[in-house]
């Protein structure tokens, strides 16, 4: 098994701001925290959780513990989908998250997808501990894989659990497991959709959010999964039976979760990824006052700074641009984020190349 990656965030009050006090990470995992933080007034710590040469080699496994002091606020994110590359024999790429929520304090997880290469095996384990006025946001999602290469639900194993504990007591369970079986694909199970995503958000601060998340799901899919109805009189004989309601292009649901609601959990599927970006871009608008400067960049100008990722003829991705492209990003991905990322890249050659041979190659 390859080196494992550790890394270790602790975000505290700092003069009155919320500051980060550690930020640990080691070979294959880099934590880019950029200096570009805006205005004075933001008042939110910002995380790019990057691999050297932008994937997960099978067998590596990378860990990381986060701190959210009492009062503080901080988003992880990256820069591009998290690709899986194909596996070696039975082995299994790993990322583990744990997370503590203070007082009054608010986490974002907010990443591009998870994007798993032909024969991939991928398990995902996120825990977070909360209090009683924590906040927190999740989204986790993943995508069918490279589809546009002939690669649609091609994965071996995909497999990804998120817990949420108040003290000693559970809030929220959760797991999805995909797994080829010897009578159905994957790709005949999941027909057209190519996208499955989940957004929870947990908190007082985050109320608003939900109820207005609720009600425009149950208003969206109302509309698109009533049955078509034909004209005529009732009367009138039918030569044919009535049509079947197509599949929606975005299915969503929302349900409640915890004792007394303070908590939501949405589901969705959809036929591309770029339907999921605009859902979620439209959904957590809310946290702009929160996240400032940076959500600002997605949420005001939304045509503007969209990250796309450059897929070369192979589908291998390869670097980050600008504008719209072959992959729709999240658009809050800073240029001091990016200069970073990019004198990382030379360090991480020998990496990029290995791992293409093993994406492009026989396993």
């Amino acid at each position: 098994m390859a080196e494992a990656g550790t890394g270790a965030v602790r975000v505290e009050k700092v003069r009155g701001r919320s500051a980060l006090t550690r930020c640990f990470a080691r070979y294959p995992l880099k934590l880019i925290a950029p200096s570009k933080v805006g205005p004075t007034s933001c008042d939110a710590v910002w995380l790019y959780a990057l691999t050297y040469g932008g994937g997960i080699v099978s067998g590596d496994t990378i860990s990381c513990t986060v701190s959210v002091g009492d009062g503080c606020t901080a988003a992880i994110t990256t820069q591009a989908s998290t690709k899986v590359y194909k596996a070696v024999g039975s082995k299994c790429s790993e990322q583990l998250l744990e997370a503590r929520v203070g007082e009054d304090a608010l986490l974002a997880v907010i990443p591009d997808p998870v994007t798993c290469f032909s024969t991939a095996r991928y398990h995902q384990k996120q825990v977070f501990q909360v209090s009683a006025n924590s906040n927190l946001v999740v989204v986790d999602w993943f995508t069918s894989g490279r589809y546009e290469c002939g690669e649609k639900w091609d994965f071996s194993f995909y497999k990804s659990v998120n817990h949420i504990f108040l003290g000693d007591h559970p809030l929220f369970i959760d797991s999805v497991l995909l797994e080829q079986g010897s009578n159905w694909s994957l790709a005949e199970q999941m027909q057209e959709y190519n996208v499955i995503a989940m957004v929870v958000l947990l908190g007082p601060k985050l109320k608003s959010m939900q109820e207005l998340m609720q009600a425009e799901v149950r208003k969206l899919m109302s509309g698109q999964l009533r049955p078509p109805t034909s004209g005529g009189s009732l009367y009138t004989m039918r030569s044919q039976p009535p049509p079947r309601p197509q599949r929606p292009p975005l299915i969503a649901s929302c349900s409640p979760f915890g004792r007394t609601g303070t908590g939501m959990v949405a589901r969705v599927a959809a036929v591309s990824t770029e339907l999921v970006y605009s859902f979620l871009r439209h959904h957590l608008a809310a946290l702009e006052p929160f996240l400032e400067p940076h959500g600002d960049e997605v949420l005001k100008r939304p045509d503007v700074g969209l990250s796309s990722t450059r897929v070369r003829q192979d589908g291998l991705h390869v670097g980050a641009t600008r504008g719209n492209g072959a992959e729709a990003g999240w658009g809050w991905k800073l240029d001091g984020a990016m200069d970073e990322s990019r004198a990382e890249e030379t360090n991480g050659q020998k990496r990029r190349t290995i791992m293409e041979g093993v994406g492009d190659g026989e396993t």
